[in-house]
Parts: structure tokens; C-alpha cells; sequence
């Protein structure tokens, strides 16, 4: 696949393809089983075959449905080893490389963007992409005052692209639910569709990340590239070794994983209390693992290098004093006062009733990382939490579904999930408590507030500070669902 297909027929029908191809895999399945091999290996077989053409497809299309995959890789800890095995090369593979754009295109989009004499911005300019994502590609090159940049091209068509495989996987959210249990993969494919016009205006991005430039550039352990040029579907930053992620989670040794976690859980709670905006593409493709300056006679720490900052959630006042405030309430014990504010705004609903002790016994497991000095994130523990919720059977199944995620909340909920999932896969040891006493307001000291004070309590969002663009999005008829019900789904998660 050498270009982005761009028209919608081909990316539908590619799609459309998917639900078609899982069903007759499991024909072929049941053909293996009746022939006499056994259900453990066939099943495993299935697996294989289900995500090498999956993520196959994703790939190819680049676009909504590579966003999609990316998105979805995150969560990859949460799925049953025997499941995750033949999955995890498959999502791996979405984390840091998609087929490229030929360098003719992109010479095209430059000469457009940047004018007939493009390369005299450049000393250096290499036309094999270093990096391929959802809505752009990234080239190496060197700038013409000697700095050393990346250069991020937007795929021509992307827009389109995006909106149009969002819609397509939309309709195929229920075939594609099973992959991670406990998951409601609607919600966030809604959630997804909601950003692509922000994500697209690569203005916002420049910005977003001059403003985390400016915060971090003396931090020692935070690393943000300077925005170099910003034209439209072309963006200039100063390129940023280091070791990617992915690399660490499949290979790192565990200094390097632990300092990784601890780093990334910090960046996750300084950053909108720093910068008024939360980083909200949490994949490990974004990070990078950069040595540090030597302190003393011990080894260079590292520090995280973060890229890509398309995707922000605009939080002025920072992280809504809400969670940390219940979540302290919480792990205190105190059952009425988290649920009497969850009622308040609108976690639960006024036609609900929930026993608070319950409300309790759902919380508590899930937010173990936060009750102790630090806590080790494997996969075993995250599979163990989506098992519990995603069990029918279980009372977290049950209660889980009459809890409700306001809008304003959706992407800090699906923010902080992903990092999460991203902490398992690293198998980190990290001091969570210790960021969250520095940076989440309302932990530290778990204060109820009064009348007046509770005014800055409700939506993170206030209205005039959406993205105009992110609002504006039309939705097909067949995607179309109130802000409610979405909510209500995405509590599931």
C-alpha cells in the first residue's frame, strides 16, 4: 500500500470486509474442530488469523481506523494472555509504523505548503519516512540554520478518511467489543470522532505544544521539542532521539521500565496543572526514553520525551478537584460522602440507586495504585480488573452499568485508562501517591467544599472553552446516539 485510499468505496469496502472475514474464520474453526484438533489450538489459530488481518487493515488505511488501532493497542494488557499472545506483534506494529506515502506525494504536499523553493528551508531533507501514523508521516531532516527537525506531513484526503472509517467502525463497534473485555468500544470511537477536527488543524497542535515547550524546557525530567515552522498539513519541530516505548515495554530492563512509569504517571497529572492541557494520545509511539545529565557520581537518570500533541483536552484550571477529592474519600473508606458526590455530578444518575458500601467495593480495586507508597502494574492485574467488570455475573458488572461518565469527564477517563494500560505493559513500579499528592487537586488533603467552592467542582469543560471545530462534527445517521446514552456506555469501560 503505497498512498492513503482516499476514496470511500475502497475504505468502506475494506471495512466492511472485516466482519465477513471473522465469520469465516470461526466457519473455518468449526471446520479444524469437527476435523479433530482441539478447541485450545484452534482457538488460538483463530486469534492469530483475526488480528493479522485486523490490524492489516488498519494499517493500510492509515486514516480513523489506524487512530482506532492505536487507540485500541493500549488496552492490549487487559486481554487474556492466551488471546494477547498472537495479538501483541499485530498491535505493536500500530504503536510506531504504518506503510508510507511515496515521496512524490509528499514532495507535492511541501511544494503546496511551503512554496516552489521548499528545499531551500532544508539543508538535508530524507524522503523514507522515519515514522508513518494515523493522519501524517514524519521525515527526518535538517533545518536550514543547522537544527536537526522533524518534519510531520498530513496525509492528503486525511480528513475525509478519518470521519469515514469512524463511521464505517462504528457500525461494527459490537463485532469489535470482544477484543478487550470490559471495553465499550462505541464510546470510544465517538470520542474519537469528536477530536478530528482539532487534530487535523495542525495550528492547535503547534500550539499546544509551544505552550508544554515553554513549561518543560528547564524541567530535568521532561523533555518537549520546540515547534521550529507551522504551515497547514505541515509541521517543523526539532527532532528528538531517544528510545521509543514500544522498545522499552518489549525489551527495556527495569530501571529503565520503572523510571518510564514513574515519568509518564508525572507528566499525566503535572501536565494540566502546569500547562491547562492534558496530552490525550497516551500510546507508547508518543514517548520516548532520553538519557539525562549526570547528577554526582551515580548514572545519568532518564528523562521522557514526549511527542505529538494533536489530541489535548483543554483543562484551563487543570484536573477537575472532583476526582481527587473522591478518590481520596475513597481509599479513606468513606463510602457516603464519595457516593453523595458522585450523585451530585451526574456519576449516578437521580433515577439510580446505589448501595454507597457497593459503590465502594467497585472503586476500591481499581484505584489500589493510589493507596500505597508504589505499586507494580503487570498484566495479570489488569486483566484481572477487566475480568471482573466485564463478568456478567460479577456485582462490579452489574453496578458498573448504572454508573454514568458526564461528557466532560469521557476523555480524562479515557486518558487515564490508556495510561494505565500502558503502565501494565511496562510491568513499572511506580509511586503513584507521591504524583498524586504533588499534582492532582483535592488529594492531598481530601476536603469536602462548600456551597461556593462547589461551583468550580462541576464540568472541567466549561462550554466556551470547547473547540468550536470539535463540536461541529456531523454525525451519519447511523452513528447518531445522545451525549447520554454515549456516557452511559463508556462507564462500562
Amino acid at each position: 500500500m503505497s498512498d492513503l485510499p482516499r476514496k470511500a468505496v475502497t475504505r468502506t469496502a475494506k471495512l466492511a470486509a472485516l466482519p465477513l472475514g471473522f465469520a469465516g474464520r470461526a466457519t473455518w474453526g468449526l471446520g479444524k474442530r469437527i476435523g479433530g484438533r482441539s478447541a485450545e489450538i484452534v482457538g488460538r489459530e483463530l486469534q492469530q488469523r483475526t488480528a493479522e488481518q485486523l490490524f492489516k487493515v488498519l494499517g493500510e488505511l492509515k486514516g480513523g481506523a489506524m487512530k482506532f488501532g492505536q487507540a485500541l493497542s493500549v488496552f492490549e494488557s487487559a486481554l487474556p494472555e492466551e488471546i494477547a499472545g498472537p495479538y501483541r506483534a499485530a498491535l505493536t506494529k500500530l504503536q510506531e509504523a504504518a506503510p508510507p506515502m511515496p515521496a512524490r506525494t509528499v514532495h507535492s504536499v511541501l511544494e503546496e505548503r511551503l512554496g516552489a523553493d521548499w528545499r531551500d528551508l532544508f539543508e538535508e531533507f530524507q524522503d523514507k519516512p522515519s515514522a508513518a501514523a494515523s493522519i501524517g508521516q514524519v521525515h527526518r531532516a535538517v533545518w536550514h540554520d543547522g537544527r536537526e527537525v522533524a518534519v510531520k506531513v498530513q496525509y492528503p484526503g486525511a480528513g475525509d478518511a478519518l470521519l469515514s472509517d469512524l463511521a464505517q467502525l462504528g457500525r461494527f463497534a459490537r463485532l469489535l467489543g470482544p477484543l478487550i473485555p470490559g471495553l465499550d468500544i462505541k464510546p470510544l470511537i465517538a470520542e474519537l470522532r469528536d477530536r478530528v477536527s482539532e487534530e487535523l488543524d495542525y495550528s492547535l497542535e503547534a500550539q499546544a505544544q509551544r505552550d508544554h515547550a515553554a513549561e518543560f524546557s528547564a524541567d530535568p525530567d521532561v523533555v518537549v521539542p520546540e515547534v521550529v515552522h507551522q504551515s497547514d498539513q505541515v509541521l517543523v519541530t526539532e527532532w528528538m532521539d531517544g528510545i521509543p516505548l514500544s522498545e522499552v515495554i518489549a525489551d527495556g530492563t527495569a530501571e529503565e521500565r520503572d523510571r518510564a512509569g514513574q515519568l509518564l504517571t508525572r507528566f499525566l497529572f503535572s501536565g494540566p496543572a502546569r500547562t491547562g492541557l492534558l496530552h490525550a494520545d497516551p500510546h507508547p509511539g508518543n514517548f520516548r526514553l532520553l538519557p539525562g545529565d549526570p547528577t554526582g557520581d551515580g548514572p545519568a537518570p532518564w528523562r521522557l520525551g514526549v511527542l505529538d500533541f494533536g489530541t489535548v483536552d483543554r483543562l484551563p484550571d487543570g484536573l477537575p478537584p472532583l476526582i481527587g477529592i473522591a478518590l481520596r474519600m475513597a481509599l479513606d473508606g468513606d463510602g457516603e460522602r464519595v457516593h453523595a458526590m458522585l450523585c451530585e455530578e451526574g456519576f449516578v444518575k437521580p433515577s439510580i440507586e446505589l448501595d454507597p458500601a457497593a459503590v465502594l467495593d467497585y472503586l476500591l480495586p481499581i484505584i489500589e495504585p493510589a493507596g500505597v507508597a508504589e505499586f507494580t502494574f503487570t498484566r495479570d492485574w489488569m486483566r484481572h480488573q477487566a475480568a471482573r467488570i466485564a463478568d456478567p455475573r460479577s456485582p462490579a458488572h452489574q453496578l458498573g452499568r448504572q454508573l454514568n461518565v458526564p461528557p466532560a469527564y469521557l476523555l480524562i477517563h479515557r486518558v487515564t485508562l490508556s495510561t494505565i494500560g500502558v503502565l501494565c505493559q511496562l510491568g513499572a513500579t511506580v509511586r503513584m501517591r507521591d504524583e498524586l499528592d504533588r499534582w492532582l487537586p483535592g488529594f492531598a488533603d481530601g476536603e469536602v467544599p462548600g456551597p461556593r467552592e462547589a461551583e468550580s467542582l462541576t464540568s472541567p469543560h466549561p462550554e466556551e472553552s470547547l473547540p468550536k471545530e470539535s463540536m461541529a462534527v456531523e454525525e451519519s445517521p447511523a452513528e447518531e446516539s445522545p451525549a447520554e446514552e454515549k456516557s452511559e456506555r463508556a462507564a462500562e469501560a
